[in-house]
């Protein structure tokens, strides 16, 4: 059983990049946070399984479950 959790802002871990979110130079990841789902898991910074639907998507990392948008 999968776990949704809510996107976090203050995550640790970039979604776009998967660097840690306090290094500077996340400005694109931001513009493309906008219009694409995750890549990578805010927990923990491994690769996330992700699908796009017609209506949203999914993301699944193997450690912290899905996220849904």
């Amino acid at each position: 059983m999968s776990t949704v959790h809510a996107r976090e802002a203050g995550a640790p871990y970039c979604e776009q990049c998967g660097v840690p979110g306090s290094e500077p130079g996340h400005d694109r990841c931001a513009q493309r946070r906008a219009l694409e789902p995750p890549r990578y898991c805010p927990d923990c910074a491994r690769r996330m399984v992700v699908q796009i639907h017609p209506t949203g998507w999914t993301a699944r990392c193997s450690r912290h479950g899905e996220r849904t948008g």
